[in-house]
């Protein structure tokens, strides 16, 4: 930008010349800056991800945990249905006797034989209808726990990976606009 035939040339060039340094210092400057906040906000995102991943984790042992319980429950259950099966089976024979030695007049060995037959069958209907019972009830806390870890795992991540991606965004808004 000099000008040799002009005497205020030089002096000019030298302003420009300052401007253009003192542009390049604030431009280096700003994307100096600039760098600082992309690394807080990846920093930022980092930190929310691996908490999301920990909550996840978390939501997912409680929910196996109620899973467990629940199945213990049924277990119990089942137990119980069968220990009243095993008690309606004793009761049976013990009916079924006493029919028998009221019935003194009928041949003893046609007595026993019907007796046995008549515990057989009560025996086997009621462990039929016990183990039917106790298989029907834990279809559904089985298939609800299921659902239940899954659901609860993917909204949980879903919601916490949002929020965090959300604050991180603001904050780094908020940052580059203060300075």
């Amino acid at each position: 930008m000099q000008n040799e035939h002009t005497p205020m040339g030089e002096g000019t060039a030298n302003a420009v010349d300052a401007v253009v340094e003192k542009a390049q210092e604030i431009g280096s400057a700003v994307v100096e800056k600039a760098a600082e906040v992309g690394q807080a906000a990846a920093e930022k995102a980092a930190t929310v991800a691996s908490a999301t991943v920990q909550k996840a984790a978390e939501v997912k042992d409680a929910v196996v945990k109620q899973a467990a319980a629940a199945t213990k429950v049924v277990v119990k259950k089942a137990a119980a249905v069968k220990k009243a099966a095993a008690k309606k089976v004793k009761a049976a024979k013990k009916a079924v006797k006493k029919a028998v030695a009221a019935k003194k007049a009928a041949p003893k060995k046609a007595a026993k034989k019907a007796a046995k037959k008549a515990v057989k069958k009560a025996a086997k209907k009621a462990a039929k209808k016990a183990a039917k019972k106790a298989a029907k009830k834990a279809r559904p806390a089985k298939k609800g726990a299921r659902k239940a870890v899954k659901k609860g795992a993917r909204k949980v991540a879903k919601k916490a990976a949002k929020k965090g991606a959300k604050k991180a965004a603001k904050k780094a808004a908020k940052k580059g606009r203060k300075k």
